[in-house]
């Protein structure tokens, strides 16, 4: 990309769900830019199995949707929130179909076929087979290569917004966002990419924790960018985590599919060998719901020091399992698991972020010149926890949304001013990269056990006095060596998992996905909890 082309009209920072769909709707008048981490269809978006949730049968309502978004949320969504993601949900699905996304069709042939997930009162989720992520990635990454106004960047690790106190003039204090200094993974040279308007599309901070199915680059980059140029972040405290997730130290995000507990699954303790759903939820046992079925996990782990359990289904025929699980069942074989004739190791993962950077009705934060959507923000969809498959749902609402106050509003967005470019005057070459994994390591794995699926005060307490110390020590290691970026992860990374217990401790409850031992009651009044720089 030539130097004239780092200043674009909108600049994007992720190419997933969101940062894509906005991409889509702008580039009809305006020159976009769109950084990606790594390759294009490395975010998350690709990973999500499920499908997307919309009003599209006779029968259902929206305000059926509405109700179980509600009831999911524990009572912390923002019903208007809630209600404009609902209503902008079928015609988010045309706009899909229009790109060539290959739903699945009903057997009938007269629509598409519509599945039934934990929560919905009804059958709304399309899908592409058990991969709807990729289809939807491709389609957009398809539509996105052929736009001659849209330039795609991958290899692209932003480090920090550029704001008013980047700006080559005299500081003016401005908190205006005019784009980000990003590094180049190919020639490690930071780069200044610059626009009237910004949008971040960076995901979640699912690696904050040592077990998580998010991709490696859910490291909570924009969340971090934007706390630390100024916008409030809120309710990071609700971190979902999916049940049964494999346990194996290369293999750190496959899931295993709720079905397989469906279909006869049995969770057991594998030290004692005993059957334990029924101590916690005897009468749904494995069938109950994802919470209930992930704290009885964590609580065999906790109790009698396990780095898993088991999760059988070899008691069922074979044939059964090998024609209900081909996929698990092929990748378990070349791990050396035959799920037909022994248990599955698993352990609760990390699976989304609930919280993030506060934002609008129209993808707006705190900061001038700055928009996010997708899974880095707080848009109070979600509230205290998800609703399964309203996640690729917001991306799509909250990406055309920016994108359309993006151009109502043109010509009130001022040009970037001049830019100080990156300063590496007074930084070397680190010679100490072990420090960097070995942090790295020791975050995800006080995270996973002082602020996971049950917490204490306790516990937070621990973790925070651990993030003051290596806050000292990133901060000092940043101060002196060149980016990179396995110290722009790190330093986001920490970031996040700090906003996760000031968030955590903040709670005095129990409610959604914040569970803690000291304070198991839920209060009378749903409160987010907002954190201000």
């Amino acid at each position: 990309m030539t130097d004239e082309n780092k200043t674009s009209d909108i600049l994007i920072v992720g190419s997933g769900a969101a940062g894509l769909t906005a991409a889509l709707n702008l580039a009809s008048r305006f020159k976009v830019t769109v950084l990606a981490k790594g390759a294009l269809n490395e975010g998350s978006t690709a990973w999500a199995q499920g499908g997307i949730a919309a009003v599209l049968e006779p029968g259902d309502t929206f305000k059926s949707h509405i109700d179980d978004t509600m009831v999911a949320g524990a009572g912390l969504n923002d019903r208007a929130t809630v209600e404009f993601v609902v209503e902008n949900a079928p015609s988010a699905i045309e706009r899909l179909a229009g790109l060539g996304v290959p739903f699945n069709i009903d057997t009938d042939g007269e629509g598409w076929h519509l599945t039934r997930e934990g929560g919905h009162s009804a059958r709304r989720i399309v899908h592409v087979d058990d991969a709807t992520g990729w289809a939807v990635q491709e389609a957009l990454i398809k539509a996105a290569r052929a736009n001659p106004n849209i330039t795609l960047v991958p290899d692209m690790v932003a480090i920090d917004l550029a704001t008013g106190r980047h700006e080559a003039a005299r500081y003016s204090g401005s908190g205006h966002v005019w784009g980000v200094y990003a590094v180049d993974r190919a020639s490690g040279k930071v780069e200044l990419f610059t626009a009237r308007a910004t949008i971040l599309a960076t995901g979640g901070a699912g690696r904050t924790y040592l077990f998580s199915t998010a991709p490696k680059g859910a490291t909570g980059d924009g969340i971090a960018m934007a706390w630390r140029a100024g916008c409030r972040i809120s309710n990071m405290e609700m971190m979902q985590f999916h049940p049964t997730c494999l346990y194996n130290l290369d293999v750190k995000n496959f899931l295993i599919t709720e079905a397989v507990r469906g279909e006869g699954g049995r969770l057991i303790n594998p030290q004692s060998g005993k059957r334990f759903m029924s101590d916690y939820d005897p009468v749904r046992m494995e069938l109950a719901p994802r919470d209930v079925v992930a704290r009885a996990i964590d609580a065999e782990i906790k109790r009698d020091g396990l780095d898993f359990v088991h999760l059988d289904i070899s008691h069922m025929p074979s044939d059964f399992v090998r024609g209900h699980f081909p996929n698990i069942y092929e990748k378990l074989l070349t791990l050396g698991i035959d799920m037909t004739m022994q248990p599955i190791p698993v352990v609760p993962a990390q699976h989304y972020t609930c919280g993030g950077i506060v934002i609008d009705l129209d993808g707006r934060t705190d900061l001038p010149g700055l928009y996010a959507a997708g899974e880095c923000t707080e848009s109070g969809l979600h509230g205290a926890n998800r609703l399964a498959s309203n996640s690729l749902l917001e991306c799509f609402v909250f990406g055309e949304a920016a994108a359309r106050h993006i151009a109502a509003s043109w010509d009130s967005l001022p040009p970037p001013p001049a830019i100080r470019p990156w300063d590496e005057s007074r930084v070397t070459n680190s010679d100490e990269e072990v420090v960097i994994k070995q942090n790295w390591t020791e975050i995800r794995r006080f995270m996973w056990n002082y602020v996971g699926i049950v917490r204490t005060t306790k516990r937070l307490e621990r973790a925070a006095h651990r993030i003051k110390l290596l806050n000292e020590e990133v901060a000092d290691y940043y101060g002196h060596f060149r980016v990179t970026p396995d110290l722009i992860e790190l330093r986001n990374l920490l970031q996040a998992a700090e906003l996760i217990v000031r968030s955590a401790l903040h709670r005095h409850e129990s409610r959604g996905l914040h569970f803690t031992l000291d304070y198991p009651e839920t209060a009378p009044e749903a409160v987010d909890t907002v954190l201000v720089p």
